[in-house]
């Protein structure tokens, strides 16, 4: 079942224009929040990824214990090793607040594990990204956390939940979801459950579903829609993946999905674009987006490595799975330009 026309255009709508008309940052600015003493590949498998997708700047916010390594493994990302066991939530938040920002979207679970201090850091900065709008992916021990206090993301549109099966029997089972409604339609009672929250259900296909219910006034004013808004949508992506689904794809995932999220708040912002796309639609939008790049990638590694296939390979793929989805020529991977140049 292909993806509706209408859904891709309105996703390269918010593809930023590789013109030289934008300043750095305007491509997106990427947070992702994870990374403890067990836990440093996560963490940089979603930054890097990000990058490699096109956003302009990535930046980890992790434990000290995870720093070092991260840094060793890409000078291209920015890491924040400012959530200290030794210190509260209270100490830390004045940095927080002010690192977040200036972001445009934040992705939480990668690396986070379930440490009590990581947990209440990881709480305190989906506070503070709802504070301000943020757009906000929640995946890994990210969706263990909100499972243990759904009230944290209960209503929150602008937010995209990445379970794979595991994670969303549990996600189901903690909003009660009756286990005798089909297996395809769970992931739309799971939304419709959480408020609205955006479900990317990780599978042999990943269904995407956005179920919100009329907004309440209050609902408007933390969404930044309009009153009385409702939506209702499920979108299937079955486009061809590897045949190995190895550890760190879904790292891959969260951070694709999270930098079509950062696009989507600059299109918002009138960085680019002709602000047609409605900011509703940002989150399902960038998990299909997001969905449709990551399986394309691990296809596309998988093809050259087979069975040996690690997350590692994918990296060098995902700007060519973005080009072959949606690029019709991006610069750097299709055809010469007019004047010669890539």
């Amino acid at each position: 079942m292909p993806v509706p026309k209408h859904i891709l255009n309105q996703i390269k709508a918010i593809i930023p224009p590789l013109n030289g008309s934008l300043h750095k940052g305007q491509s997106g600015r990427v947070g992702v929040l994870g990374g403890a003493l067990d836990y440093t590949g996560a963490p940089f498998f979603a930054s890097i990824s990000a990058l490699r997708i096109g956003a302009d700047l990535a930046h980890v916010i992790c434990s000290p214990t995870a720093a070092g390594a991260i840094k060793s493994y890409s000078p291209d990302l920015i890491v924040h090793p400012i959530l200290r066991e030794d210190q509260t939530p209270d100490e830390v938040k004045p940095a927080l607040d002010s690192l977040l920002s200036r972001l445009h979207v934040l992705i939480v679970g990668p690396g986070l594990g379930r440490e009590d201090y990581m947990i209440n850091y990881a709480k305190l900065a989906v506070n503070i990204a709802k504070q301000q709008g943020m757009y906000v992916v929640l995946d890994a021990d990210a969706l263990w956390m909100i499972g243990q206090d759904l009230a944290l993301i209960r209503g929150y549109r602008r937010a995209v939940l990445t379970p794979n099966v595991m994670e969303f029997k549990r996600l189901s089972e903690s909003v009660n979801i009756d286990p005798k409604i089909p297996p395809e339609e769970r992931a739309m009672h799971v939304s419709r459950a959480l408020g609205g929250v955006t479900v990317l259900q990780k599978g042999a296909s990943d269904i995407i579903c956005t179920n919100t219910g009329e907004a309440t006034k209050e609902q408007a004013q933390l969404n930044k829609i309009s009153e009385g808004e409702s939506t209702e949508e499920r979108v299937v992506v079955d486009v061809p993946g590897g045949l190995k689904r190895c550890g760190g794809q879904g790292d891959i995932l969260s951070g694709s999905v999270g930098t079509i999220m950062a696009w989507g708040k600059c299109f918002e912002s009138g960085a680019f674009g002709d602000g047609s796309t409605p900011p509703s639609r940002i989150p399902l939008l960038a998990a299909v987006g997001g969905s449709m790049v990551t399986r394309t990638a691990s296809r596309r590694a998988f093809s050259k490595h087979g069975r040996g296939v690690v997350t590692q390979d994918m990296i060098p793929e995902i700007g060519g799975a973005f080009a072959e989805i949606f690029g019709e020529g991006e610069k750097g991977w299709g055809a010469p330009t007019s004047e010669g140049k890539l």
